[in-house]
């Protein structure tokens, strides 16, 4: 718990095939993120933080439940969770939280035949019952619709559609939520975005995309010709998502500067999964590879780390549950068992150590082009090579 015993608010953006790598303050000569590189800056920069699935439903109810599926009730795509699964809210709730969440669901029924892409479902409600305990919820089960969406849930009972960027949208919704609310009681949100999940050749909030040709492509994309063009075909469409919300995510920030205690505020960035991108001749996510397995994830929590700091230390978003839960009431409140996520906020104040490896898989074989097309398990090891760092940087060496 922080220091002075007042429970700190707890904010989570949630982007979607956002990889690890994809950020300038990771070295991606390609992205345009000038306000995560200033948040780096200022916050814990975990290198090597994973998904314990890399496919959105999965890793979604994972991070909620705080369990690995399919012991969460999700095995397969289209599955729902189920009316009874424990979330982080009921945490949150039961120590007196208010609660609310936007965007992204991706976790009520939806109809197999229906167009996983457009108004279909985008336009499903999720009844209040199935909303995973959260107080306050607005947003959309599915439908990628990047621009001129659908939205509903609390402030509004039927699905709406409001122009513009999805990513500005929630930003805005978010912040009138902020806006009108009159509780002292601490906040736990989560800010669940599409992007940058195709269809990259969506308009970016007027973002200009770079040229294909610009493109950087990795090593690890083959040099075959017709791998290469389809991944820069990909990626400038993709990059110019990840600069619009990467400003959008800075206008969230500022929101709640001004609307919270921003000293006793944990804020995270992250993503549900990566994206391969061409690299091993690969496309999209699922895969047992780095593009698809690692994610980006920074933590501020201004009050009680005032030293930036890049940590190799090996966290999965199943560990986002229990560590928050540590952080903010002095231990976790969930099920500790086999198939649940870590408390690692021992390991984060350098009081511990971390995981030697994290288990991941993927439970089933979703039903979509260029996906990986088996399921499988595997697990990741803790890459030793990065353990080396000065002044409050975790530097455990093998013994």
């Amino acid at each position: 718990m922080a220091s002075n015993d007042r429970y700190p608010n707890v904010i989570v953006v949630l982007t979607t095939q956002w990889r690890g790598q994809s950020v300038g303050y990771a070295g991606d000569v390609n992205a345009c993120t000038p306000f995560l590189d200033s948040l780096a800056e200022n916050s814990i920069d975990f290198t090597q933080a994973v998904t314990p699935h890399p496919f959105g439903v999965f890793a979604r109810a994972a991070l909620l439940t705080r369990t690995r599926c399919p012991e969460n009730g999700i095995s397969d795509y289209y599955d729902s969770l189920p009316p009874n699964a424990r979330t982080m809210a009921h945490s949150y709730q039961e120590r007196g939280y208010d609660t609310a969440f936007f965007g992204k669901w991706q976790l009520y029924e939806r109809d197999p035949t229906s167009p996983v892409v457009g108004e279909a479902h985008a336009r499903i409600v999720v009844p209040e019952e199935r909303r995973g305990g959260f107080s306050f919820w607005e947003g959309f089960e599915s439908g990628f619709l990047l621009n001129d969406g659908y939205y509903h849930g609390t402030r509004l009972p039927s699905p709406i559609k409001i122009p513009g960027y999805q990513s500005d949208t929630l930003v805005d919704r978010f912040s009138s939520f902020l806006n009108d609310r009159t509780s002292q009681a601490p906040l736990f949100s989560i800010v669940s975005l599409d992007a940058p999940h195709p269809p990259y050749g969506d308009n970016a909030s007027g973002i200009e995309p770079q040229s294909v040709e610009s493109i950087s492509l990795p090593k690890e994309v083959p040099e075959d010709e017709t791998i290469c063009q389809a991944a820069r075909d990909e990626l400038f469409g993709y990059y110019a998502h990840i600069e619009a919300t990467d400003r959008a995510i800075g206008r969230l920030v500022d929101r709640v500067k001004a609307r919270l205690d921003w000293e006793n505020t944990i804020f995270v960035f992250t993503s549900a999964h990566g994206d391969m991108h061409g690299s091993h001749g690969l496309f999209r996510k699922g895969w047992p590879h780095e593009e698809s397995v690692r994610v980006p994830l920074i933590l501020s929590w201004p009050l009680e780390f005032r030293k930036a700091r890049r940590d190799p230390l090996l966290i999965s978003l199943l560990d986002l549950g229990p560590t928050l839960e540590a952080f903010c009431f002095g231990e976790a409140v969930g099920d500790q068992g086999p198939k649940s996520g870590l408390d690692l906020s021992a390991a984060i104040r350098l009081k511990a150590e971390g995981p030697e490896y994290q288990l991941i898989s993927m439970p089933s074989s979703p039903p979509f082009d260029k996906q990986c097309p088996y399921a499988w398990e595997g697990r990741r090891d803790w890459d030793r090579t990065q353990v080396v760092g000065e002044d409050g940087q975790r530097f455990t060496l093998d013994h």
